[in-house]
């Protein structure tokens, strides 16, 4: 039982050095909807930078920022120099495959890294209610279209912005003898989820957390 126990603590520290590197601060960075019932964690990077009287969004050269999302992304920068548009939204990436991925495999420890209680509560209890059934999910995260800014604010000094995700993926349940009951791998289902992602503004804790879903 004890080996058992430093295992987990080991994949659990493995999940934490993966999330900072793809979401955090740089030192020198079924098919079924997550209310819909939901390998890269999230921390969200960037390099110290000058901040101008009004500060300045830096972005990914497509601009995948809604206009309406940059006044909260200037708070954001105002708050942290050190924040990080391209990065933030290439660690966002990770970060929603990484949360898929955990759902679909039933990892309950992997989410409890990654999403706020409110949504992981969500997860888990599909998570159960497939376990009762004795069904288990076999999807595919094929590609991510696109990912833009269609949100950001900062609240009561936490700062939160929201993803727009197009994705494609393969999606199969299958039943206690692994029997296809649904889905299927060779095509690809379109999914449109719109993830809100928090982290508190000038805390130790580079870490940011996904806090909300939907679907656009």
């Amino acid at each position: 039982m004890v080996l058992y126990v430093i295992v987990f603590a080991m994949i659990a520290a493995f999940l934490g050095l993966r999330l900072y590197a793809m979401l955090g601060k740089r030192t020198g960075a079924e098919q079924q909807p997550l209310a819909r019932a939901a390998e890269e964690r999230s921390a969200l990077a960037s390099a110290p930078r000058t901040i101008d009287a009004t500060p300045e969004v830096r972005e990914p050269a497509n601009r995948n920022i809604d206009s309406g999302a940059e006044p909260g992304l200037r708070q954001i920068v105002g708050a942290e120099s050190g924040f990080d548009v391209a990065q933030f939204l290439g660690g966002a990436q990770g970060a929603y495959r990484m949360i898929l991925e955990a759902f679909w495999r039933n990892d309950e420890a992997a989410l409890a890294e990654l999403v706020d209680e409110p949504v992981l509560g969500a997860f888990n209890e599909a998570i159960a209610q497939r376990r009762e059934s004795g069904e288990t999910l076999d999807n595919r995260l094929i590609r991510i279209e696109q990912a833009a800014i269609a949100d950001a604010a900062v609240q009561a000094g936490e700062a939160r912005i929201t993803v727009r995700f197009d994705a494609d993926i393969a999606a199969v349940t299958r039943d206690a003898e692994g029997q296809v009951i649904a889905g299927s791998l060779t095509d690809a289902i379109e999914t449109h989820d719109v993830w809100t992602f928090a982290r508190r503004l000038k805390s130790g804790d580079p870490n940011w957390k996904l806090v909300d879903t939907d679907e656009a």
